[in-house]
């Protein structure tokens, strides 16, 4: 099992994914307050610490404050610092295409409908996505209308 997490990093909030690549599927994914980002990365590596599951590098995107989280991150990870241009609004899109909508809302094109939520951790998605060049199955609820993950 080869885990990454994904940090579509901003100054009030970000969006932290945690997904496993060998089986292209998102684990968790949230957007916190900047504030709990890395007590929640922290408890992801206690989590795996001592098993086959530990979490092999962090990708995050190069935009919002990236320098600035880069510089507080745990120093035995391995970071990848990407191109994030334009992952807010292919997040809606991507959003679109893991929860269809349903009844009326699907008739209208695609540029009207608008997720009711920060997409944050679809953003963090997305990031990861484009640096593994390959999709990714998000087989959970849907995380605007479940809050966040546990």
């Amino acid at each position: 099992m080869k885990r990454v997490v994904a940090l579509d990093p901003g100054r009030s909030k970000c969006g932290l994914l945690l997904a496993d690549t060998a089986t292209n599927t998102v684990l968790q994914g949230r957007v916190i307050p900047s504030t709990e980002v890395l007590e929640q990365l922290r408890a992801w590596m206690e989590e795996a610490q001592g098993t086959s599951a530990q979490i092999d590098e962090l990708v995050i995107g190069d935009g919002t404050s990236s320098t600035i989280w880069q510089q507080q991150l745990p120093s035995s990870l391995k970071v990848r610092v990407v191109d994030e241009t334009g992952t807010t609004l292919r997040a809606r899109e991507r959003y679109w295409q893991l929860w269809p909508s349903r009844g009326w809302k699907r008739l209208l094109p695609a540029g009207l409908r608008i997720p009711y939520g920060d997409l944050d951790a679809i953003a963090a998605l997305v990031i990861l996505e484009d640096y593994l060049d390959r999709p990714l199955q998000w087989p959970g609820p849907d995380p605007l209308k479940t809050g966040p993950s546990p």
